[in-house]
C-alpha cells in the first residue's frame, strides 16, 4: 500500500460508524451508476461512437479540465463526510461531458494495464472495452474503486505540478459566496481584521464558516481573488478546479494525520 492509499485510509479510519456506514452505501450506489453507465455507453454503438468523437474533438487542456471536474466529484464523496458544514460547489458534470470523463479513464486505466489491447484500431475499441469492464468489475467494490480513484487524485495534482505543501492561490466558488449567511452583530468592539475599523453594533456582517466575521464590502474583494479566511486560512470550496482538488485532498491529509495522532 503506497504513502496515497495510506492517507485515505487512515481519513476514512476517523469516521465513526454512523458516517463509515453511510460512506460505504454512498460509494455503492455511486459505484453501481459509474459501472451502468459504463456498460450502457460501450453497448451502445451510436453512444459509444459519439462520445468518442467528443473525446477526440477535445484539446489537451479541455481533457485535463474534464478529468479535474470529474476526480473533484469523487473526493466529494469522502470530505462532505468531514466536513458536514461546509456549503460545497457543483461537481455535477452534464450527461455528454460524464460519459467523455468516463471513457478517458477508462481508455487510461486499459491504456496502462494492457497497453497492446489499445493498438488494434479505434474501430475495435467498444469491443476491447467491454472485455474488460467484465474482468475488471468482478475485482473492485465500491470502496475499493473510490479509494484507487481517489489517490489519482493525487498523482493529478503531482502531474499538474501542484503536489506541493504550498496552496493556490484561487478565488472562492461564486455559488458559495452568495450563500454565505448574513448575520447582525451584537456587542460592539469588534474589528473586521481586513479593513482594521470597528464593525459596530447591529451591522449586517459576513460570517465564513469558521464562525469569522467581516464586512461584506471586505470580504467580498478579499474572496474574488483567495478563497482563505483573512483570519485563520480556513479554505472555501473554489470554482477552479486544481485548487479544488488541491483544497479536498488537504482535508484528507488533515484526517489521516489525526488519526496518526490518536486524536
Amino acid at each position: 500500500m503506497d504513502e496515497k492509499h495510506q492517507k485515505i485510509m487512515a481519513a476514512i479510519s476517523t469516521l465513526n460508524t454512523h458516517q463509515f456506514s453511510d460512506l460505504k452505501h454512498s460509494l455503492s450506489l455511486e459505484f453501481r451508476h459509474q459501472q451502468h453507465l459504463l456498460y450502457s455507453l460501450v453497448h451502445s454503438p451510436t453512444r459509444f461512437s459519439l462520445t468518442l468523437h467528443h473525446l477526440q474533438s477535445l484539446s489537451l487542456h479541455q481533457k485535463t479540465l474534464l478529468i479535474a471536474r470529474y476526480l473533484i466529484s469523487k473526493l466529494t464523496h469522502l470530505t462532505r463526510f468531514m466536513e458536514t458544514n461546509i456549503p460545497k460547489a457543483s461537481t455535477s458534470l452534464r450527461l455528454k461531458d460524464l460519459d467523455a470523463a468516463l471513457l478517458l479513464m477508462l481508455l487510461c486505466q486499459v491504456h496502462q494495464q494492457e497497453p497492446q489491447a489499445l493498438e488494434r484500431s479505434s474501430v475495435q475499441w467498444r469491443s476491447v472495452l467491454k472485455d474488460y469492464l467484465v474482468r475488471s468489475s468482478l475485482k473492485l467494490d465500491g470502496l475499493g474503486e473510490y479509494i484507487d480513484m481517489a489517490t489519482r487524485c493525487r498523482t493529478f495534482l503531482d502531474a499538474a505540478g501542484c503536489g506541493g505543501e504550498m496552496e493556490r492561490e484561487v478565488a472562492a466558488s461564486v455559488a458559495v459566496v452568495v450563500g454565505l449567511p448574513s448575520v447582525e452583530l451584537s456587542g460592539g468592539g469588534m474589528e473586521c481584521v481586513i479593513c482594521r475599523e470597528e464593525m459596530k453594533e447591529g451591522r449586517e456582517v459576513c460570517k465564513l464558516p469558521c464562525d469569522h466575521l467581516f464586512h461584506w464590502m471586505c470580504v467580498l474583494p478579499w474572496l474574488k481573488k483567495k478563497n482563505t479566511c483573512p483570519c485563520c486560512r480556513f479554505q472555501l470550496p473554489s470554482d477552479d478546479v486544481l485548487g479544488e482538488i488541491q483544497r479536498l485532498w488537504g482535508i484528507i491529509v488533515t484526517k489521516s494525520r489525526m488519526d496518526s495522532c490518536g486524536w
